[in-house]
C-alpha cells in the first residue's frame, strides 16, 4: 500500500514537472510574440529610413533652388561683362528654323517659281537671295536660269523687297506662306538672309544688315526699270527697313512705299516690353541689359527714322501679338502721323483684332490683305 502511494506520488511529481516545463497556451503565445519582437536598434533604424529619405529629398530640392537663384543673379553680371551675349539674343541668327532644309532649293518649300541667287555686298560677305516671280509667270518660270529671273524683274509687275525678322532663315514657314500670297497678288518678291543668317556669310550687326538691304535694293532697281518697288519689314526687319528707307530718302531715291508688319519703336523699348523678359523688374535692368545692347551698336530706332522718311507708310499689327506688343506699333504710328516728313504722304495703321488669332506672324492669313495692299 505504501509502495503504491509512493509510485502515485512520483507520477504526480513527474506530471507537474512536465507541465511546468511545457508552456501553456498563454505562455506559448507570449513566447511567440517575444521571439517576433524586433531588437530596439532595428526598430530605430526603420523609423530613421523614411525620415532620411524625406531629409535627402528636401536637401536636394533646396540645393536646386539655391543653384537656380545663383544663376538668376549671375546672368545679369555675365551679360554686362559680355555685351556680345545680348547681341546674340537680339539677332538669334544661330536659331535656324526649320532645320535640315536646303536653301539652294526653294522648290522644296513649294516655291516652284523661285530662283536662288548669291550676292556679294562687301568683300568676305555673301548673302543668299530668293526671287519669287508673280504667279502669272509661274509656267514661264519653270526650268529657267538666273538670267531669266533677273530679266523678269523688268516685267510690268511691282516688286516687294521683304526683310525678315530675327531667328530662322528666308525659308521659314510663315515667310514662305507670305511669299505665296504676295506672288498670287501679282508681286515679285525678293528676300534674303542677312550676313550671319542661314547660308549667308559674315558676322551680324545692325550696320551690316542695313548695308545688305541697301545692296539688294540697288540690285533690284538696276533691273526693275520704272516698276514700283516697295519695302516690307517684319518684326526686327522693321528696324532694318526704316534704316534703309531713311538712307534712301536722304539720297533722294525713296521707295514707292514702306510696309511695317509688327513694328516696335526702338530696340530698347522692345526689349523692355518683351513678354519673355524675366528680368524686366530686376534692379538695374537698364544698366544690366539695355545698355549692353546700345554698347553693341544696336538701336533699330524706328521712332527716330520715321521723322526722316518721305514715302507712303502702311503699318500692320495684330492686337494679340505676344512678341512685339501692340501698343508699340500704335505708338510708332502716332509718331509718324504727326511727323512733317509725311506731310505729303499717306500714313495708315491697320489693326487686326485679337479674335482673328494672327499673333506675331500670321497676318498673311487675312482675307483683307489684298484690299489693304491695293
Amino acid at each position: 500500500m505504501r509502495k503504491r502511494n509512493e509510485s502515485v506520488t512520483v507520477e504526480h511529481e513527474r506530471a507537474a514537472a512536465a507541465a511546468a516545463a511545457a508552456p501553456g497556451p498563454l505562455d506559448k503565445g507570449c513566447s511567440l510574440r517575444r521571439s517576433l519582437r524586433l531588437p530596439a536598434s532595428a526598430a530605430a533604424e526603420g523609423m530613421k529610413r523614411p525620415l532620411g529619405r524625406r531629409y535627402g529629398l528636401w536637401f536636394r530640392l533646396r540645393k536646386l533652388i539655391l543653384w537656380l537663384l545663383g544663376m538668376y543673379i549671375a546672368i545679369p553680371f555675365l551679360v554686362k561683362l559680355c555685351p556680345a551675349i545680348q547681341a546674340k539674343l537680339v539677332f538669334l541668327n544661330f536659331v535656324r528654323v526649320p532645320y535640315f532644309i536646303d536653301l539652294k532649293r526653294p522648290q522644296d518649300q513649294g516655291l516652284n517659281h523661285t530662283c536662288n541667287y548669291y550676292l556679294q555686298p562687301e568683300e568676305d560677305v555673301t548673302i543668299g537671295v530668293w526671287h519669287t516671280v508673280p504667279a502669272a509667270l509661274w509656267k514661264n518660270a519653270r526650268g529657267k536660269d538666273q538670267l531669266w529671273f533677273e530679266e523678269a524683274l523688268g516685267s510690268s509687275h511691282p516688286v516687294i523687297l521683304y526683310l525678315h525678322g530675327n531667328a530662322g532663315t528666308r525659308g521659314g514657314d510663315h515667310r514662305v506662306e507670305l511669299y505665296k500670297v504676295l506672288s498670287s497678288l501679282g508681286y515679285h518678291v525678293v528676300t534674303f538672309d542677312y550676313r550671319g543668317w542661314g547660308d549667308s556669310v559674315g558676322s551680324p550687326s545692325e550696320r551690316g544688315m542695313t548695308y545688305d538691304a541697301l545692296h539688294v535694293f540697288d540690285w533690284i532697281k538696276a533691273r526693275s526699270g520704272d516698276n514700283p518697288v516697295y519695302i516690307w519689314g517684319h518684326s526686327l526687319g522693321t528696324g532694318v527697313a526704316t534704316n534703309l528707307v531713311r538712307r534712301l530718302c536722304e539720297r533722294e531715291t525713296p521707295p514707292d512705299a514702306l510696309i511695317l508688319e509688327s513694328p516696335f519703336t526702338n530696340i530698347r523699348e522692345e526689349a523692355r516690353s518683351h513678354p519673355f523678359s524675366i528680368y524686366r523688374y530686376f534692379p538695374g535692368f537698364d544698366w544690366f541689359f539695355l545698355d549692353p545692347i546700345t554698347t553693341s551698336g544696336i538701336k533699330f530706332a524706328n521712332d527716330e527714322n520715321v521723322k526722316y522718311i518721305s514715302c507712303s507708310l502702311l503699318i500692320l499689327h495684330a492686337e494679340d501679338d505676344p512678341v512685339v506688343p501692340f501698343h508699340l506699333g500704335k505708338k510708332l504710328y502716332n509718331i509718324a502721323a504727326t511727323s512733317r516728313s509725311f506731310r505729303d504722304y499717306k500714313v495708315q495703321f491697320v489693326p487686326f483684332h485679337t479674335d482673328l488669332g494672327y499673333r506675331h506672324k500670321y497676318i498673311y492669313r487675312s482675307p483683307e490683305l489684298p484690299r489693304i495692299l491695293r
